[in-house]
């Protein structure tokens, strides 16, 4: 399933170790068919059965009785063999759990009120898949998950922009892939097919951009390309500042920042675990940096962004990235992002 839906993803598997590759699946495999419901269904009260569908998937497969459905199987699985594997290895129910609430808060393309409030949607998607693939290397860790916090808010950032044009002009239902756009809310409901504009509010306030223009207009609508700058802005501030706190662990410097969410649920760490002394730390962001790769992806998506001059609705900007193996390689093997 990611392999058709989510390929940078399927690409970016060869940094995860083997031990933890069939995690990393079960749970890119299930965040593409929570991100699909909105495609296929035809009224809210659809939408929150699937999801609630999903809520009693995941605790019977982590608690080994999965039902008939191949993503539940595959979590399942997933665990047992972690669990036979690698001392540790564990898959936190609670963040599956936020990934779904997450999803259906927004499963009908309701704005984000603030661009603050799209950060804390990416946060508790995108930046807790990455949590969930760092348990089950098993990696606790403090900066590890600091690091996977501001790369997982850039991705998705990212992802909602690139949902942006398949929301604003849906195809027909069930006729596209999500590959280019596994944001918030992908498609509307089958039923009405409506387009949407989901950009942060007080972005598009701030930069005079009205929905009903956008629909009308595209690419042309007055200041979307300058609401679009600034969404872009915030994920690439996210990746910089990743990039900054892996350059001072490098030169035997803390990361300059303390982790905001450390002491929230599934953010509390041991002595050892929380430490901040570089050697440890380099020592953790070293075990967990393919869980990281991410970033090169999303840095190749607002790089193509930033040449297509912020045209949102530029087509080569909803195609599969070449260079993505290469460039995550090279990053790989240099520690860099």
């Amino acid at each position: 399933m990611p392999r058709t839906f989510d390929s940078p993803s399927y690409t970016l598997q060869t940094f995860i170790p083997p031990s933890a590759r069939d995690a990393y699946l079960a749970i890119r495999a299930f965040n593409v068919d929570i991100a699909r419901i909105a495609d296929s269904v035809s009224n809210p009260t659809v939408g929150a059965l699937r999801m609630q569908f999903w809520r009693d998937t995941v605790s019977k497969s982590l608690a080994g009785s999965p039902p008939k459905e191949p993503v539940g199987v595959l979590l399942a699985h997933a665990l047992e063999d972690l669990q036979y594997r690698s001392e540790g290895g564990r898959l936190n129910k609670s963040w599956f759990l936020r990934v779904i609430n997450t999803r259906e808060q927004y499963l009908h393309n309701a704005p984000y009120p603030t661009l603050a409030a799209l950060e804390t949607y990416a946060e508790n998607t995108y930046s807790t898949l990455l949590y969930l693939t760092l348990s089950a290397l098993p990696l606790t860790s403090v900066t590890a998950d600091h690091l996977a916090s501001h790369i997982g808010k850039a991705a998705g950032i990212v992802a909602v922009l690139r949902g942006l044009p398949l929301l604003a002009f849906p195809p027909p239902p069930n006729h596209h892939s999500n590959n280019a756009a596994l944001g918030g809310t992908l498609g509307t409901p089958a039923g009405s097919r409506q387009g949407a504009v989901t950009l942060p509010l007080d972005v598009m306030v701030e930069s005079g951009v009205k929905e009903e223009q956008v629909l009308r207009q595209g690419a042309e609508a007055p200041g979307l390309r300058d609401a679009v700058f600034t969404v872009a802005t915030r994920a690439n501030d996210h990746l910089i500042t990743a990039r900054e706190m892996l350059k001072n662990l490098s030169a035997g410097q803390s990361v300059g920042h303390e982790f905001e969410h450390q002491d929230e649920e599934g953010h509390e760490y041991t002595a050892r675990q929380s430490s901040t002394g570089t050697q440890a730390q380099n020592e953790d962001v070293g075990r967990g940096f393919g869980v990281l790769m991410p970033a090169v992806a999303t840095s190749l998506w607002l790089d193509k962004l930033q040449k297509a001059d912020f045209d949102i609705f530029k087509p080569e900007l909803r195609t599969r990235e070449w260079r993505l193996p290469w460039k995550a390689y090279w990053a790989y093997s240099r520690r860099k992002i």
